[in-house]
């Protein structure tokens, strides 16, 4: 069966704007669109043919932390398929970063995933004052822990920091058709994307309501599941909140859906909501 990587959808759900300039400030706006206490909550649907199922979650948490005398976020996120399609594919897969406040930037990430099986671990600790990351990896379960430093550019984040990152960012410059790049630190390189504008659409989610959203496509880089190109479609609500609620891309065989079914703690409230 193809591989369903529940977080690397959302990861690139979240993706928007991130590297377009050069200098860490520019990278990392003020202005924060979350808050400590946020929890957000994601269903993946799975298509093949004509029927759709729920096939998987995925949580994301927004918590603090201290190192001596500094406060940071640490924000973290699970998924998993859910017990009656683990004998098909089973993931369960978690996430974690340490960020500055201000500016925001990671400085410690971890990533440890098991899909089917595929076991993947990594840590991450970043130096911003020498852009360089000391890396920890062990790619599957039978290989040892390799240690590595790798170069890194300013405007370049983990999946997970990109995520809150993008929420960050001001819209409201952008016309239909604006192409800017991106830039991902993940298996222990970067790899420069970008993301098209395509202007804003009310979006209808079950259970939620009606909501005035921004619209974009994402360039995929073609793998195990995606296609290259452009097919993917992204929603994030337009407001404050900046929050991403749905995701509709075609993969290999079948097609998949991740819908926001709850979030709390939120900092801003969704005014994009226009209808129930």
């Amino acid at each position: 069966m193809q591989r369903i990587y529940i977080h690397i959808l959302l990861l690139i759900f979240f993706y928007p704007l991130i590297g377009f300039t050069q200098k860490m400030n520019e990278c990392t706006p003020k202005k924060s669109a979350f808050s400590f206490g946020e929890s957000a909550d994601y269903t993946i649907y799975y298509n093949l043919g004509a029927v759709w199922v729920s096939a998987g979650s995925v949580n994301f948490t927004v918590d603090s932390t201290r190192i001596k005398a500094n406060k940071y976020y640490h924000i973290k996120s699970t998924g998993y398929t859910f017990k009656k399609y683990d004998w098909i594919y089973k993931v369960r897969d978690h996430y974690e970063v340490i960020a500055d406040m201000e500016p925001f930037r990671p400085i410690r990430f971890k990533r440890d995933v098991r899909e089917g099986g595929t076991e993947i671990y990594e840590d991450y600790i970043f130096n911003h004052a020498i852009n360089q990351v000391v890396t920890l990896r062990k790619e599957d379960k039978k290989s040892q822990l390799v240690k590595d430093t790798v170069n890194f550019s300013d405007c370049s984040y983990d999946v997970l920091s990109m995520i809150y990152v993008a929420r960050n960012l001001d819209y409201s410059t952008l016309k239909p058709d604006d192409v800017l790049p991106i830039t991902l630190f993940l298996d222990n390189e970067e790899h420069n994307s970008y993301i098209r504008y395509l202007g804003k659409e009310n979006v209808t989610v079950k259970g939620l309501g009606t909501f005035r959203c921004i619209k974009f496509k994402p360039l995929l880089i073609e793998g195990t599941i995606f296609n290259a190109g452009e097919d993917m479609t992204v929603w994030v609500t337009d407001d404050e909140a900046k929050v991403p609620i749905l995701i509709d891309t075609p993969i290999l065989v079948g097609s998949i859906k991740a819908r926001l079914n709850a979030i709390s703690g939120n900092k801003y409230k969704l005014t994009s909501k226009v209808g129930e």
